[in-house]
């Protein structure tokens, strides 16, 4: 029994620099270039609400994360989620080029879905322009003709 917890031991201090240099690998790690636009945002679609508190995250109308940005549905409950491919930062904002989205079948064959972009010219990217710490707006998107405000917490 000795043995086993000397063995432990042992291992669990070898395992110990290893784990040390993971974290200190990980902490130097550049953020991504949209890391400032991570979160819930409401309106774009409409003007903005009220952008504390619990009913500002549940109608969050567009969501941003490091992979995916997801947006409301007008059709549907569920949000239209777009993969990025690539995030380019720009003198007043952000470029997002997105993959391709996936086609839903109708009666006539498959299609885009209605609502998966953001009334851009093209489907397929995105332009975001930053107009102060908690406002952005979509410019050229005729489905987003309103600013859009972060979601914070009270």
């Amino acid at each position: 029994m000795r043995s086993l917890a000397r063995n432990m031991l042992v291992l669990t201090m070898l395992g110990l620099p290893l784990t040390t240099a993971i974290d200190a690998g990980a902490q130097q790690r550049p953020t991504a270039p949209h890391a400032w636009i991570w979160g819930a945002w409401i309106g774009g679609i409409f003007p903005p609400g009220d952008v504390e508190g619990a009913d500002c995250f549940g109608n969050a109308t567009v969501i941003f994360t490091r992979d995916v940005v997801m947006r409301v549905a007008q059709i549907d409950a569920a949000y239209r989620q777009r993969l990025l491919e690539t995030v380019a930062e720009q003198p007043k904002g952000l470029d997002f080029r997105f993959s391709p989205a996936p086609p839903i079948m109708t009666a006539l064959g498959p299609r885009m879905a209605p609502d998966a972009a953001f009334g851009c010219a093209n489907p397929d990217m995105l332009r975001v322009e930053r107009n102060g710490p908690d406002e952005i707006v979509f410019p050229n998107c005729t489905e987003f003709p309103s600013p859009l405000r972060r979601c914070r917490t009270k």
